[in-house]
């Protein structure tokens, strides 16, 4: 492994170990809040419709791919048969 590589590591798992403890902090900062069943529903909806929005797009961007749809633009330049066939006979 470079110097790079294990620096980049350290890194990222130092993030990961400041978001979790920022996340704990957060999480029992508001013990003592009651939350209604009103609010749980509304959390759980919010979720589900968030992974909703999130797999949809996803699926849409794979779809796109595969389709072709992100590729770059190529020039098609339609020409007559008749107009490639006196071409010819007009150069031989």
């Amino acid at each position: 492994m470079t110097k790079g590589a294990a620096a980049l590591i350290t890194i990222l798992l130092a993030i990961l170990a400041a978001t979790c403890w920022l996340a704990y902090q957060g999480w029992t900062a508001a013990s003592d809040v009651e939350i209604s069943t009103h609010g749980y529903m509304a959390m759980g909806l919010g979720v589900f419709f968030s992974l909703l929005v999130g797999c949809g797009l996803m699926a849409l961007v794979f779809y796109s791919s595969r389709r072709g749809y992100d590729d770059l633009p190529q020039a098609k330049i339609n020409v007559p048969e008749k107009d490639i066939a006196s071409d010819e006979n007009e150069d031989g």
